[in-house]
Order: C-alpha cells, then structure tokens, then sequence
C-alpha cells in the first residue's frame, strides 16, 4: 500500500458504516480510510483496492468473509450484476435507517445551516413492483460475470445477444435479464417475448460500438389504473417490426397502448422523436389521489406512483395553503405537483423547460377541470423573472422540484430577491439541495425536513423542506 497507485487485495476489512451513494466506510490497519461498494455495515470482507488517493482509498467487495448479523439473501438472481437495487441484502428498516442519516450527513456537512429536527422519513409500502416506468435495451453483447470469464481460464467465449439492463459503468454491454422485480406484470411478459422472437427470427440485436443492428430498447409504463404502454424502439423500419408488434398485441392483451419509434441516431433519448401509436390509445392514465394524469410516452412522471402520492401529501402538508396563495411550481413537469396542491391554492403558476411536458400539463389540468392553473415552456432560471412575477402575481407560496444538479444559481437569486414567504423544495438529491439551502440561507430558515424514499433497494432518497422567510 506505500505506492499511491498501487491495486491489492486486502482481507479481514471490517465494514463500519454507511457513506454517501450506498458505500460503507472502514480503515486499514494504518488507519486510512477506505469507501468500500457492494457492503453493508457489519461485514466482515476481503476488498479489492481500485484506487489509492493520499487522504483515503476505495475499494469493492471481492468476497465476503463474515456476513453482518442482520445481512439478507438477495431475492433477484441477477443481484451484483445489473446494478440496480443494491439494497436487496439489507433489511428495508435499515434502509430507512441509513437513508435518513444520509440526508442529515449531507444537509449538515454541505449546507453548514441551522437546521430543526429531521421528520421520520417515509418508506414505501411496496419493495418489489413498485416502478410505473422501466427502459429494457437490446445488445449484442452480454455482460458476462467475473465468475464466469475466471472459469473460461482464458478460452474465448462468444458473447450472446441480451436484453436488460445496462452493466454498471459499460455503455455496450448488457445484463440479460429473465425476472425483474421492479415493475408489475406484464413487464417481464413483455420483455421476454421479444426476446424469444428476436432469436426465432434471427433479428438483429443493436450494436452500440459499430453503431449497426436494429432492435434497440423497449419502454415499458404500468399504471396504478392497470393500463399499460409499450414503446418498441427500433433503428430503421423493416416488415418484421409488425410481426413483433401484432405478436405482443395479440399475445398480451393487458397492453393498452402500443407504441414503436424509428431511432437512427447514436444516442438512445427518444425526446426529439416521433413515437408512432400503433394500437390502442397513445397514452395511459394514472391517478395521485382523485387527481388524473396523462402518461404519454415521453412523458415524465414520478416512477413509483404509489409514493409520489406520499410525497405530494407531504409537499402539500408544508404548503400550508389555506385558499387565497399564488402557488409557483417551478420544474413542474406534466404539472403533477401544481394540480396536486391546486384545491388549496388561489391560483397555480407552472414552469418548465419541456415543451412537451408543458403541453401535458395543461391538458392534466382541463381533465381535472382546473381554470386557474396555467402552464408555461422556458428554463425556470430565465423565465421567473421580475415581469413574469408582474404579470402573473407575486408568489405566496414556492414549489421547487429540480434536477439531480439542483437549481441554477440565478433562479437562487431570483427567489432571494422575490421573497416568498414559504418556499417548499423537494430534492432526488440531498448534497445539491444542501448546496442551494445554503444560498437561501440568506433570507430563509429551514422549518421541517422530511425524507421519503422512492425507491427501495437503492441509496437514491427525495427530501421535502419548507423553509420560510426570515422575519
């Protein structure tokens, strides 16, 4: 361990605690400090060291030597392989345990603020098929484990076509997935039977190196109503398209909305693309509530509704609306927040930068026949200025829901500069939100803090907090 570069092998690591983005912390015998993956706190493992800095190292699990008392069996057979649901060998209430000190670490070491006593955080009821929305991709090639390159001793070993998810950290190689436990049936019904087809076929699976090969992802969305969409996304057309999409129609019936799109670009987003409704309606609905929504394929939506309805309740619950406030929501998307809290509200503003989720937007709000909700397209930093603010009235209330990156320094400035008397932010990202918190700092006092997790199995947490002007 002398040279700072140098990679080994270490055993008998003692995991002590959690880190942020699900690592564990422990300590070589000189007391350095290692950030270990693929742990939990109480094992006892041989480490792998990928990477040694001056200050500290970092490592992944190589084999573990004596499991933690509490460490579970993970229910998914390809656990450690597709990278998602890191969590599965960690009782649920732990999750919840470490979330909330996550987002108290974070808040506390980032935001350096006064901040009250953190709410107990709100867990989800479901753990497994919880996700309304999940991406499968076609490849070439299929991640092959450790494990089994280890066994091939060095023989060459033909990598198969696979669909599922993407290896962690590979841009072209994919975990081919059987059963996956984050969406309700039919997902994997879906999912299979395109690839079952796909080799009865000789289809072309995509090769993201060469940039060639046709079949290129599906998108599967199941919502709490029991309708389902289906969006087969392809490189070019050819006849066999419909031979796939006549398949899943007759074969799954529960499918409402069948969808396919021609992708010819080198990147996967489908945004700037025309999605083609080839039966059925070109779009699904969903319910927060008694509120209905739009789920139209490039749509976006929270992906657990069951716990976005929590966390709209919680957000709502901190609006402390009584009737007579303007309510901003800003990076309002389809306006799912806005309508959400709109009975409250004297008026609701919305702004986001997807022309497409805009449009969305107003058509949720004429279903759930709200005439004093409106919606506009622009960059929220851009757009909420002082004439916007004159023309369409002071807010009482501020509903911000950023990106993973948090909000740009300029609508920071802007809000400081309004002065709302309540300012509600929910965050997928606590360390961005402890960043921004820190800014508004400067006119603002954190009132409450909830966390409520979304996603089960992972370390990703959302977080509310009602901050309120300073007298």
């Amino acid at each position: 361990m002398a040279r700072k570069n140098k990679k080994t092998a270490v055993k008998g690591i003692r995991l002590e605690k959690y880190a942020a983005e699900g690592k564990c912390i422990a300590h070589l015998e000189d007391g350095k400090t290692l950030m270990v993956e693929g742990g939990i706190p109480g094992d006892i493992a041989e480490v792998f060291v990928f990477k040694n800095k001056k200050s500290y190292a970092e490592a992944k699990v190589l084999r573990i030597e004596t499991p933690a008392p509490d460490r579970l069996t993970p229910f998914c057979e390809h656990f450690g392989l597709c990278g998602g649901c890191k969590w599965q060998m960690l009782p649920y209430e732990q999750q919840l345990v470490y979330k909330q000190q996550q987002v108290k670490d974070q808040l506390t070491r980032i935001g350096h603020i006064d901040l009250p006593e953190f709410e107990p955080i709100s867990g989800s009821e479901r753990t497994q098929f919880y996700r309304n929305k999940l991406e499968f991709t076609f490849s070439t090639q299929q991640y092959l484990s450790k494990e089994v390159l280890d066994a091939a001793e060095g023989a060459f070993i033909e990598r198969k076509p696979a669909l599922g998810f993407h290896a962690p950290g590979m841009f072209d190689k994919v975990v081919d997935i059987d059963t996956c436990y984050l969406q309700d049936e039919p997902s994997n019904k879906v999912k299979n039977l395109l690839r079952k087809l796909a080799f009865e076929h000789d289809l072309p699976f995509y090769d993201f190196k060469q940039q060639e090969g046709w079949l290129r992802n599906v998108i599967v969305r199941v919502a709490t109503t029991g309708e389902v969409m289906v969006n087969l996304i392809v490189h070019h057309n050819r006849p066999e398209l419909f031979l796939l999409l006549d398949a899943l129609d007759e074969q799954i019936p529960e499918i409402s909305s069948l969808n396919y799109t021609i992708n010819p670009k080198r990147n996967d987003t489908i945004y700037d693309l025309e999605v083609v409704c080839y039966k059925g309606k070109a779009y699904i609905e969903e319910y927060l509530e008694h509120f209905k929504f739009k789920i139209s394929p490039k749509s976006f939506f929270q992906t657990n509704s069951r716990q976005a309805e929590k966390l709209y309740q919680i957000t709502r619950e901190f609006a402390g609306l009584t009737g007579s406030e303007v309510l901003y929501d800003l990076y309002c998307g389809t306006g799912s927040i806005g309508i959400f809290l709109s009975q409250q509200a004297k008026r609701v503003v919305g702004i986001e930068v997807v022309e497409d989720a805009i449009k969305d937007a107003k058509i949720n709000a004429a279903w759930n026949n709200l005439e004093h909700c409106d919606f506009y397209a622009g960059d929220v930093s851009d757009i909420a200025t002082d004439e916007f603010f004159e023309k369409h009235g002071k807010p009482d209330v501020i509903i911000t829901d950023p990106p993973r990156a948090g909000m740009h320094e300029k609508l920071v400035n802007q809000l400081l500069k309004m002065r709302a008397p309540r300012v509600v932010y929910v965050s997928c990202n606590p360390a961005t939100q402890a960043r921004d918190l820190q800014l508004l700092d400067a006119a603002y006092e954190v009132k409450r803090v909830r966390p409520v997790d979304m996603f089960p199995h992972t370390h990703h947490i959302e977080n509310v907090v009602l901050l309120e002007l300073r007298k």
